[in-house]
Formats: C-alpha cells, structure tokens, sequence
C-alpha cells in the first residue's frame, strides 16, 4: 500500500474530481434522482476520507475506497446509459472514474 502521504496526495485529485461532478450536477437541470444519489454520497465518502486517512486504519482506508469506487462506476454506467445528459456531467463523471481508478490501482484496492 502506498505511504500516508501518497494516499493523501493522490486522494486529493480524487476530491477534486468528486466537487467538479457535484457541481457538474447542479448545472445539470434534468439530472436523473439515482445519479444525484451517487454523487451526494460520493462527496459525503470524499468529506469522510479527511478523517479516516490521518488515521492510517488501513482497513477503514481500504474501505473507502472500494466504496466510493462502486459508486463512481455505478454513476459511469448511469452516464453511459442517458444519452440526453449534457457532455458536461459526462466528462465530470468519466474524469472522477479515471482518478477513482488510479487511486484504486496505485492502493493495490
């Protein structure tokens, strides 16, 4: 597993990529009720991870992580799957998967 501070440092790319969907979302006027889900429980997860990465519980770390990774691609498949969703909240969502992914892959989760 990477160092404390590679987590961190990587997981901000990861928190910044959910804000830039959640705001992606509030643009989006017609936003189907099972993405907004996601992606408020993405930023909640993102909001959570400030307490539990100091903690070095790897387990709580690991947690996290494949949480919010089946939530980014279950939002990835609901982007997939509308095709009158803007390119906006498409390219928020693909962009937030991609840095769930690198995370994911650099933890060895």
């Amino acid at each position: 597993m990477l160092h404390t501070h590679e987590i961190q440092h990587r997981f901000y790319f990861v928190e910044r990529a959910v804000r830039l969907a959640a705001q992606a979302a509030s643009a989006e006027p017609a936003l189907p009720r099972e993405l907004r889900d996601c992606l408020e429980r993405l930023d909640k997860h993102a909001d959570a991870a400030r307490d539990i990465l100091p903690s070095n519980d790897e387990l709580r770390i690991r947690k996290l992580v494949r949480d919010m990774d089946q939530l980014a691609e279950r939002a990835k498949r609901i982007c997939n799957y509308i095709p009158t969703l803007s390119g906006q909240i498409k390219g928020a969502v693909t962009h937030m998967h991609s840095q769930m992914q690198e995370l994911k892959r650099d933890m060895s989760v």
